[in-house]
């Protein structure tokens, strides 16, 4: 005996009915919520090609390089004269919208500071924070920085990184 199949009308208006309570609820979400469902969404959408909710670093044969990488420029190194063979080197990191920065390490330790937008971030192991401006982190020297990343779609994000290490200003980036 076949199991009877609902009709192709009745499975038509239940998916309009569901479309009608999504935005219904969509219009009753606070802005800042919206965001927030915004990368839910995209988090779950997205979850075959990375780690459900991007709390992992992107696996490496997916589609990292495809993201944007981020950029930073020195904008100054100093010898620490009471801390002989030390220096402490100022940076600036630009995150591009969904900008991606894959394992590495610091020679020396290193304080970021959120200028703008939110940063995502794991070390050694340890669980991902998130950063919004005006928010820090630290990386003692030679930890392991799993990732970091610009979850946002739209806005940039901004970081000023305070390096205290061997003096000449580098390197500042040591592979994994």
């Amino acid at each position: 005996m076949r199991a009877a199949r609902p009709h192709r009308h009745q499975v038509g208006a239940g998916v309009a009915a569901l479309s009608l309570v999504l935005a219904a609820g969509w219009a009753l979400i606070p802005h800042g919520s919206k965001r927030e469902a915004v990368q839910w969404l995209d988090d779950v959408c997205s979850s075959v090609s990375r780690p459900m909710f991007s709390s992992a670093p992107t696996p490496a044969a997916s589609n990292e390089a495809a993201r944007p990488a981020t950029s930073s420029k020195v904008i100054s190194c100093e010898a620490l004269p009471h801390v002989p063979g030390n220096s402490v080197t100022t940076v600036i990191v630009d995150f591009p919208p969904l900008a991606y920065s894959p394992a590495h390490r610091h020679p020396g330790s290193v304080t970021a500071i959120i200028l703008e937008g939110t940063i995502r971030s794991q070390l050694g192991g340890g669980p991902v924070g998130t950063y919004k401006t005006g928010e820090t982190f630290f990386e003692p020297p030679g930890t392991l920085h799993v990732f970091a990343e610009n979850p946002d779609p739209v806005r940039p994000a901004k970081l000023v990184a305070v390096f205290v290490a061997d003096e000449n200003c580098g390197p500042l980036l040591l592979p994994p």
